[in-house]
């Protein structure tokens, strides 16, 4: 089974944010630059955790019990 790409929503605000922490590694910004920099990456970063937030509740786990197929929902483990 092919596997699934990531929303583009995820894709596009993960690429903005790897090149906005590119621009701030640089040290070219002024200070006011870094921080508007900073707050535009806190919020790709909720942006981010909303959408696999969003996606982790939609996944669920298919099991066979008893011959029947019953769905659960997904738990995270720690590894």
């Amino acid at each position: 089974m092919p596997r699934k790409k990531k929303s583009p929503e995820l894709e596009q605000s993960l690429a903005d944010l790897e090149a906005l922490v590119t621009r701030m590694e640089q040290g070219d910004l002024s200070l006011e630059e870094s921080l508007s920099a900073f707050e535009e990456g806190i919020k790709l970063t909720r942006e981010c955790q909303t959408i696999l937030d969003q996606a982790e509740q939609k996944v669920q786990i298919l099991t066979e019990q008893n011959g029947q197929l019953t769905s659960e929902t997904f738990h995270e483990t720690q590894d």
